[in-house]
């Protein structure tokens, strides 16, 4: 696995389907450390509108998922997970 630096952003820990950020700005990646949830990643501040990564089944260990969100970054897990999802 590469190594990724990530010189300034902000991380949120999810066990459910949340906001992670309310402003526009850049996804690096999602890291599950538990369970082996369905994950849909959404460019908005709730389960709506746009979405930048289409349901994917998600196993333990870091996902890389570089992207531009404009609106905002909304994350909906299906099943039980503990999640931390990093952005700037």
């Amino acid at each position: 696995m590469p190594n990724i630096v990530i010189e300034s952003g902000s991380y949120k820990q999810l066990a459910a389907s949340g906001q992670v950020k309310a402003t526009p700005g850049n996804l690096i990646g999602i890291f599950v450390s538990s369970g082996a949830p369905t994950i849909k990643v959404w460019d908005s501040t709730a389960a709506s509108g746009a979405i930048l990564v289409n349901t994917f089944q998600a196993a333990v260990g870091f996902w890389p998922i570089p992207a531009n969100f404009s609106v905002g970054l909304y994350v909906t897990i299906t099943g039980t997970a503990e999640i931390t999802v990093f952005a700037t």
